[in-house]
């Protein structure tokens, strides 16, 4: 099967799981999981040739220009972690089954679970590093809405937004620093890059790079001093954290650092920064574990000081060091997802988390606590446990790794982290499942339904099986991920054993364990020596920044934001101006080649109208119904010049497009006072004269540079290809419905959301502080005539007429000048018109087109039409034509460009009628004196009948 499939199957799926709730729970989970089950099967199908190893591709096109293609590989590495995420991500549905509540949505949870399962795997597989952020990305975000999954907890929003705040800002550093890494490559392929690790190596760029690299990875994997987030992320439900903080997403930034191994490592900074950093993650992680009471707390601090210990052993850059991160990483994932499941079911059955109230659960609940004693001794490192082994291979392999010179600094340290893991696995213990059994626990514990415990025993058995016969179960698997993470080179001879002599990590492991004993019995005087001892908390640290921040931001807003839109104005103009002043005066010039075109009266007559016009704005603009009469005749001035110019169908575009936004805007006048508010100075007045000569020479000098000089445009293709390749003589409406469909497809849809904008800033209008300002505003006098007769008369009988020219223009467009943009402009004057003559409520009553409809008819017919190119493995938005023959009428031509033209014609004419509907809605006092009822709506003189009478009825009559 195609492996293009692994990350898109949960993704799509996600939908399911909230329709599924309606038919039960179970089904719920069955919807969550047989996407899961796909995905592995996939999965199942490529493992021979990845353990062959080959490496399995698949690659689709994206944006290529950007370097962005959807390139999914697999080799030992991918299949390792994505086989993980897949795996226990099963089990955490079936776990959750059981352990979610009825008052919790579990749809939704489900849903969110499958979207973060979907870009964990996404991350893993991923051959394209630009594609790869994308997915890391989508990790932060679901994993927010998973933390946060109970919302109404304060614990769970805050551990979401630190979350967020610190992954999401990693994931910008890591997306700067593989921009980098691409450009020093020469490629975005993962495939590639690895292949080149002496010249990135090589490169002035690479510490810069590298910094911004692990910044992205050690947020993600909460290595210090980014550990913090990780804690507060417990709020989330326990499924959540057994899923996220074992197995998944803390886990990135570690497979960050074993995936770019091969092209990053090997160098002194990656050696100094990366294994100094997981050591005193190791460090200060398992110290803070050892001093919590709450099961999840000493578990998050436990999967901090674990990342630290696989960071570290990433960081020593020796192939060894690889094969032994690979083996803990998959121990860890065991052991810890069994613990926190564990801690789930203690506080299900139990009802709470906190240590000091637990104790002898391994009377009451024998197979739990069974279960967790020994992920628990896996966790210390006990032997016959799979966590022993890579403990034991981890401080053998530190003891031959000197730090700064010396040979001691790396295994003291190391040798204290496993002292620390001892006393805390040994404390978790103790505390929760041995002892006494005791008579006040929040609720009485016994063993779960076997939905709860029967993930977790699943999960133990490799902890067994691995700790009893590592070579036969883990070999294979460690052998074929390790050589993925150091790329291709040979292997050091190792084995996998129970027992390897007397060595000195041997001396060392014993170490610990006395160690963590004695630490143990003095816990209580070393808790107080830690109380008095000041220290700082990371959680007020990142409040007290967050707000400085969100200070700052405020502040900044508040100077920059001022609500002025000629400041606005001005000072996008001069940034222009400025920009290319520059660009002027650093550049070379030369006279334009091309002559120039006879100067003729008409044109010259035009040019004077339009600058007198302009400069009547200028003078008379306070005048608002002036200034709106002086800006339609600039529109039509400049539709004449479109003529001048050969451009039929623009200056029908300008003319039309003038015609209706002098109306609209016409009755929107009604909504404001005549004149403007007050002007500003003549200093500011004479400053905004300045910036605007300067920016409109500067304008004119660049077109004028443009049209002066030779070189190809484009319209050549076009002129040439508007018949052969889009079926039809007229090229503008070729190129709008085929060669630049799609830039018109994205400006219908901007058409559409300016029409929802004036329909919701409207709306407020109606009612409150918004409704009393505009009434204060309106004029006291109206007209004594609201309809006069002739007008009424005029536009009713020039409605069917407007509406067949509409027709008309639309569809002879493809070869005439005409088109869905016209004709739609055509059909929403003939209707502007309607109400302007009889007024809104006259109009509203007899127009049977719903604005909102037309708007998403238009963009929904022109978005199928594009999609339909796709099924003939076309690009989206290809168009096809053909001629048909028909008895009397003949031979004609048909285009799919038909189709998406309609689009267009029913997005104008509903952007038009919504805004209309709206300025309807809130000119209250449009219809204040009844229209009479009868021919044209006129009062019959010397007819009382016709009073009542619809028109129809009395024209019978008579």
């Amino acid at each position: 099967m195609n492996i293009v499939l692994l990350p898109i199957l949960p993704l799509l799926a996600a939908i399911f799981p909230p329709l599924a709730i309606r038919s039960g729970r179970t089904l719920c989970a069955v919807a969550a999981a047989v996407p899961t089950v796909a995905a592995l099967l996939i999965l199942a199908a490529a493992a021979p040739a990845v353990y062959r190893g080959e490496i399995v591709q698949a690659t689709y096109e994206w944006l290529p220009q950007f370097g962005l293609s959807y390139s999914i590989f697999l080799d030992g590495l991918g299949f390792f972690f994505a086989a993980m995420i897949l795996g226990i991500g099963l089990l955490i549905i079936i776990y959750s089954r059981f352990y979610l509540s009825q008052d919790d949505p579990m749809g939704r949870f489900y849903a969110y679970l499958l979207l973060f399962q979907g870009a964990m795997v996404g991350v893993v597989v991923s051959d394209n590093i630009l594609l790869m952020v994308v997915f890391w990305e989508l990790t932060s975000l679901s994993s927010f809405l998973l933390i946060g999954y109970w919302r109404a907890l304060p614990e769970g929003r805050q551990g979401a937004r630190m979350a967020l705040v610190v992954t999401g800002g990693g994931g910008l550093l890591l997306l700067a620093g593989l921009l980098l890494l691409g450009q020093i490559a020469g490629s975005y392929e993962l495939t590639e890059i690895l292949q080149r690790g002496d010249v990135i190596k090589a490169s002035p760029l690479y510490l810069p790079m590298l910094l911004l690299v692990l910044g992205g990875a050690f947020t993600k994997s909460a290595q210090f001093p980014f550990h913090f987030w990780l804690p507060h992320a417990m709020a989330a439900p326990t499924p959540v954290s057994a899923y996220l903080h074992s197995a998944t997403m803390v886990k990135a930034g570690v497979f960050l650092m074993a995936r770019l191994w091969p092209a990053l490592a090997g160098t002194e900074a990656w050696f100094l920064i990366v294994s100094m950093t997981g050591l005193i993650t190791m460090l200060v992680g398992a110290w803070i574990a050892l001093f919590k009471d709450d099961l999840k707390a000493i578990l998050a601090y436990s999967t901090v000081s674990h990342l630290g210990l696989m960071t570290m052993l990433l960081g020593l850059g020796t192939p060894m060091a690889a094969v032994v991160a690979v083996f803990h990483i998959l121990n860890h994932a065991t052991f810890k997802a069994a613990l926190f499941m564990s801690a789930g079911i203690v506080d299900h059955e139990a009802g709470t988390r906190d240590i000091r109230r637990l104790g002898g659960l391994l009377h009451l609940m024998p197979i739990s606590a069974t279960l967790a004693l020994v992920a628990a001794g896996s966790m210390a490192g006990l032997p016959l446990l799979n966590g022993f082994l890579s403990k034991e291979m981890m401080l053998e392999e530190i003891v031959h790794t000197p730090y700064a010179g010396n040979p001691w600094i790396m295994p003291i340290l190391a040798t204290v982290g496993a002292l620390l893991s001892v006393a805390y696995s040994a404390r978790l213990a103790i505390k929760t499942y041995l002892g006494p059994v005791r008579a006040d626990y929040p609720h009485h514990p016994h063993d779960p339904p076997v939905g709860l415990w029967l993930p977790v025993a699943v999960l133990v058995v490799p902890v067994i099986a691995i700790g009893l016969l590592p070579a036969l179960i883990a070999g294979p698997v460690v052998e074929r991920t390790a050589l993925a993470v150091v790329g291709g080179q040979a292997l050091p001879s190792y084995y996998l054993a129970l027992w390897h002599g007397f060595t000195p990590a041997l001396m060392m492991s014993a170490v610990a364990f006395i160690g963590g004993a004695a630490l143990l019995m003095a816990f209580k005087p070393l808790d107080r020596l830690r109380l008095a001892t000041p220290r700082l908390e990371a959680k007020r640290v990142f409040d007290r920044v967050l707000d400085g921040a969100t200070g700052g931001a405020k502040a900044l807003v508040a100077a920059l934001h001022t609500e002025s839109l000629p400041r606005y104005f001005a000072t996008i103009v001069v940034a222009i101006t400025v920009v290319g002043t520059a660009g002027f005066m650093t550049g070379s010039h030369a006279a334009g080649t091309r002559a120039h075109l006879p100067v003729n009266g008409p044109a010259l007559v035009i040019w004077a109208t339009l600058l007198a016009t302009s400069l009547a704005v200028m003078v008379l603009h306070p005048n608002r119904l002036l200034t709106l009469i002086l800006t339609s005749l600039v529109g039509l001035g400049v539709s004449i010049a479109f003529i001048q110019f050969s451009a039929p169908d623009l200056a029908l575009t300008q003319i039309s497009v003038e015609v209706v936004m002098t109306i609209l805007l016409l009755l929107a006048l009604n909504l404001l006072p005549r004149t403007t508010p007050r002007e500003t100075g003549w200093i500011r007045r004479m400053w905004d004269g300045v910036i605007a000569s300067v920016a409109g020479f500067g304008l004119a000098g660049l077109a004028y540079a443009v049209m002066t000089r030779d070189f190809q445009p484009i319209s050549e293709y076009h002129l040439a290809q508007s018949k052969p390749g889009g079926g039809g003589t007229n090229v503008v409406n070729v190129i709008l419905v085929d060669f630049r469909g799609f830039d018109t497809f994205g400006e219908i849809i901007v058409l559409c959301i300016a029409a929802l904008a004036i329909y919701a800033l409207l709306d407020s209008s109606l009612k409150g502080a918004a409704a009393r300002r505009l009434a204060s505003m309106r004029q006291g006098e109206e007209a004594a005539d609201a309809h006069p007769l002739m007008l009424v008369v005029v536009t009713r009988v020039l409605l069917p007429l407007a509406m067949t020219v509409g027709a008309f223009i639309f569809l002879r467009g493809h070869n005439q000048p005409g088109g869905g943009f016209i004709a739609g402009l055509v059909v929403a004057i003939a209707l502007l018109m309607q109400a302007m003559a009889s007024g809104y409520i006259w109009t509203a009553e007899r127009l049977r087109l719903n604005a909102h409809t037309m708007l998403g008819l238009g963009v929904l017919l022109a978005g199928l039409t594009g999609l339909g190119s796709l099924l003939f493995g076309r690009p989206f938005l290809t168009s096809t034509f053909g001629y048909v023959h028909l008895p009397v009428i003949g031979e004609f031509e048909l285009a799919s460009a038909m189709a998406f033209d309609t689009g267009v014609f029913f997005a104008v004419v509903g952007t038009v009628l919504l805004s209309l509907a709206q300025i309807a809605r809130v000119e209250a006092r449009a219809e204040r004196k009844p229209v009479p009822q009868g021919p044209s709506d006129i009062r019959l003189v010397g007819s009382a009948r016709a009073v009542s009478q619809p028109t129809i009825a009395h024209s019978k009559e008579s």
